[in-house]
């Protein structure tokens, strides 16, 4: 719905995902979505580039969360919840419940 603002759908996927749990990492979206990791990447480091979002090393994943920082955080996340309560409860349950973190080794 948003990917005409955004760019591309990869873009309005990612900042979906970010928006539902907060953080994420690259292969978690790119699985969720079944798009290629590279694609999902290219987003993240973009919207890291534009001051959207922050990322630190976890380990050898890299999360990406919002920076509190950007200017207009409360407006872009507005826009992101408005976007998720006009989906399909179908699409909302597919895309957008579930894990956000990568289970513990060992972990069943």
């Amino acid at each position: 719905m948003l990917e005409v603002l955004f760019g591309s759908r990869t873009a309005e996927q990612v900042l979906m995902v970010l928006h539902v749990f907060e953080s994420g990492y690259a292969s978690s979206i790119a699985g969720r979505f079944e798009i290629s990791l590279s694609m999902v990447q290219k987003q993240l480091n973009k919207f890291e580039e534009g001051g959207i979002l922050v990322s630190r090393k976890m380990g050898r994943t890299r999360m990406y969360e919002w920076n509190p920082r950007y200017a207009f955080m409360e407006e872009l996340r507005s826009l992101l919840q408005r976007n998720l309560d006009y989906l399909p409860d179908s699409i909302r349950d597919r895309y957008y419940k579930g894990r956000s973190r990568p289970r513990r080794r060992g972990k069943p």
